[in-house]
């Protein structure tokens, strides 16, 4: 363990309320919800007020309002956020060298031997008067001598405060704090722990690292390190230009809108199952022709920070229209997305619904188990096999039953594993349900 080390963790107050109550300063001090509206909304943020009737992020919006009938539901502006997001970002990037965007409203600053030109206690505390200032947004800092500590003050500070816990106070500090301060503590995790008397972090210190193991497995060990202080986790270094893309160079040139339009739904669907496995958002999307002279053009547009494939479609096909202007024939496409940062989708603040979202998640948990191609759009899918007259070949039982026999063992495990994907889809209760184009 590093007792020299310096780490700052930032974290916006309520970040999607605090920018509703900047553009409306009459909504200060009242139970205001972000997202939840309707039947099926889910709450993506609330303020403080809020949260005293037992309201949280994640919890239906039917639920918030039973337990809070007066609360002021607003939509939410996932680009006004993110807007404020960029811009907070480039405050802290104008002060210090060494800065990670941990998520929309949250940044870790590594600070370590900087100490003996300032103390870091002042310029955290100077810089966060600055953001404030400059923002009109609350914001609380940590630091301590790693990010989990510095992120657990923080929590601790919260709202509008800030917190220093040096090596010698880690143990009075964390030892009589509940376990769920930990980041990384889910509900699962935390009902588990609890009903084995786990209720402390000082109790969790306690138990041998091997139970742990043998308990939680890797989970478990990581856990028990960030319980004693443990964390040896770098600052990672922000970069506004990280990106994940794809292209594709056609075998033979086309303007084909439908083709066109179809390689690039599959493109942006593979890209946000990328987006979700590494629990990332977006907030910048460019797509790319070259023509069949090769000149090349580009097209961007920043967004909200989403992992949604229905919005990032959309916003690929509108810039794609934009883009393709000379109606020529195109030898290559490409779509990426950039500016990405660690966090989870605000699904509250979207129009679509839970049962969308979930479906996301179940096709993802099929892409994970069967292959990133064993689900995909229909539009992406071979088009259905037609006659000399272009007319489409209509299913006849048995010729399939004559390929059938005919097909080799290969082809046979395809077909196998093509029928436990849609059993598996049953299961999840995502067959027969609603089309999403």
């Amino acid at each position: 363990m590093d007792k020299e080390r310096q780490i700052i963790h930032m974290d916006q107050d309520a970040f999607f309320v605090s920018v509703e109550i900047r553009k409306n300063p009459k909504l200060l001090g009242k139970p205001v919800i972000i997202g939840g509206g309707g039947d099926r909304g889910v709450v993506a943020s609330c303020s403080y007020e809020a949260r005293q009737y037992g309201i949280h992020s994640a919890m239906p919006g039917r639920t918030a309002k039973l337990l809070c009938p007066q609360a002021i539901f607003l939509k939410g502006d996932m680009e006004e956020y993110s807007k404020a997001s960029h811009e907070i970002t480039e405050i802290i990037a104008d002060k210090v060298p060494l800065f990670e965007k941990a998520s929309i409203d949250e940044h870790y600053i590594d600070m370590t031997g900087m100490d003996r030109f300032f103390g870091c206690m002042k310029f955290a505390s100077e810089l966060r008067q600055n953001i404030i200032k400059e923002m009109g947004l609350p914001i609380s800092f940590g630091l301590s001598i790693n990010k989990t500590v510095a992120k657990i003050a923080t929590n601790e500070s919260k709202p509008d405060g800030e917190r220093q816990v040096t090596f010698p106070e880690l143990r009075p500090f964390l030892d009589p704090l509940a376990i769920h301060k930990i980041p990384g503590i889910g509900h699962a995790t935390y009902k588990k722990l609890s009903e084995m008397g786990v209720r402390e972090i000082l109790t969790l210190t306690q138990i041998p690292q091997q139970l742990m193991f043998k308990i939680l497995g890797q989970h478990g060990l990581s856990l028990w390190q960030k319980a004693n202080g443990i964390d040896l986790s770098p600052v990672v270094p922000y970069r506004e230009r990280k990106s994940i893309g794809t292209q594709a160079t056609f075998e033979s040139d086309t303007m084909d809108m439908a083709k066109l339009k179809a390689i690039i739904t599959g493109m942006v669907t593979g890209l946000t199952f990328q987006l979700r496995n590494q629990k990332k958002l977006t907030a910048c999307i460019t797509v790319t022709v070259r023509y069949t002279n090769f000149e090349t053009v580009t097209q961007q547009e920043r967004i909200p920070y989403t992992s949604l494939d229905s919005f990032l479609i959309s916003k690929a096909h509108s810039l794609f229209e934009k883009v393709y202007a000379k109606r020529m024939l195109l030898r290559l496409i490409g779509v990426k997305l950039s500016h990405l940062v660690s966090g989870y989708e605000q699904i509250g603040l979207y129009n679509i619904a839970e049962e969308e979202y979930s479906l996301y998640q179940a096709m993802d948990k099929v892409r994970n188990h069967y292959g990133a191609e064993a689900v995909v759009k229909a539009c992406i899918v071979t088009q259905p096999p037609r006659d000399e007259t272009g007319k489409i070949i209509k299913y006849n039982p048995r010729k399939k039953k004559i390929l059938i026999e005919n097909q080799t063992e290969e082809e046979q495990q395809e077909v196998r594993k093509r029928s436990k994907i849609r059993s598996f889809m049953s299961e999840k209760g995502t067959i027969g349900t609603k089309s999403y184009d």
